[in-house]
């Protein structure tokens, strides 16, 4: 398949490292040198579905098609206020789709396991056009008295829409199960036969554990593709890397011997939005006319699981 389309939205509360300083022991000086984040945009008076339903429209819009074309939905999303019926299915009847569609949990890497999905059933002959729609909000899932976690993320959605091509050279799909390094755990419901302690714990994470993986895993999963398809990093001219911290990006950089401008980001200004963050980059770069016709482009993303995943295409 080929993408065709982009799109993007996000909150309209800006929320400021000095703003964050007002009521946590933290300040810029503290947040901007270890994650790159100056600010980011938080859910306040939005709901996480509209967000979602206008990324799809304006992806829609970019590629010029109508949402009775789609052949199916696949959003990815973490969390979101409705346990069901799913995100996907809310997207649909708020764009006036008509197709199947399907939610999937793949945590930060959710828009490459999307693409895998989507690549895997044009190939199969089972649909033509798809839909790809990331929309999270992680800040209501961390606790905003644990200043070590929450300054990290931001909220917003994205969006593809993918079409007939030969576009995507190699998808690269990896996981390694690590539960106490990257967690959150809600209570359910009640019953009157619930025996076993339970507790909410909200988003809880090992920040080294989590660097390293982020570091290896990324830059194993391209070295992987390049390999694969006989290319070199020089090769590549764009890398679109899940905007978790600027520090994690430049180890990467170095890892694979590329010069900074390869590396657009926008962490400064949104911070991790999970699966979100991928299409939003790719929407923005799109947008700024970035991305030219025949550049060769590599996509990495890792989060909790642990799950990674990249993926090289032509634009």
């Amino acid at each position: 398949m080929k993408i065709i389309g982009t799109g993007s939205a996000l909150p309209s509360k800006i929320v400021t490292n000095d703003m964050l300083s007002e009521f946590l022991d933290t300040s810029d000086a503290w947040i901007y040198p270890r994650t790159g984040i100056r600010h980011r945009h938080v859910i306040s008076d939005e709901k996480l579905e509209d967000l979602a339903i206008s990324a799809a429209k304006k992806a829609l819009d970019n590629a010029g098609m109508k949402a009775e074309e789609l052949d199916f939905i696949i959003c990815s999303n973490v969390v979101n206020e409705y346990v069901t019926p799913s995100l996907s299915c809310i997207i649909q009847g708020g764009i006036g789709a008509s197709c199947p569609c399907l939610d999937i949990n793949c945590a930060c890497a959710g828009f490459i396991y999307a693409l895998d999905i989507a690549e895997t059933h044009y190939q199969a002959g089972k649909v033509k056009n798809v839909l790809i729609v990331c929309a999270e909000e992680p800040t209501r899932m961390t606790s905003w008295k644990d200043r070590s976690v929450c300054v990290l993320f931001g909220d917003g959605a994205g969006a593809a829409v993918l079409s007939e091509g030969d576009n995507i050279k190699g998808i690269k799909l990896s996981a390694a199960s690590a539960t106490d390094k990257l967690y959150q755990i809600r209570t359910l419901e009640p019953t009157p036969y619930v025996t076993k302690e339970e507790q909410d714990i909200p988003l809880q994470m090992k920040g080294q554990d989590v660097f390293k993986f982020a570091v290896k895993a990324s830059s194993g999963d391209i070295k992987y593709l390049l390999d694969g398809l006989g290319m070199k990093a020089d090769d590549i001219d764009h890398y679109l890397l899940h905007q978790a911290n600027k520090r994690i990006i430049k180890s990467i950089e170095d890892f694979l011997g590329q010069p900074e401008e390869k590396f657009p980001t926008n962490v400064e200004t949104h911070g991790n939005s999970s699966s979100a963050s991928c299409p939003i980059l790719l929407d923005e770069c799109n947008r700024k006319g970035i991305l030219k016709k025949g550049d060769k482009i590599a996509m990495s993303a890792f989060g909790a699981g642990f799950i990674s995943g990249a993926a090289i295409m032509e634009w």
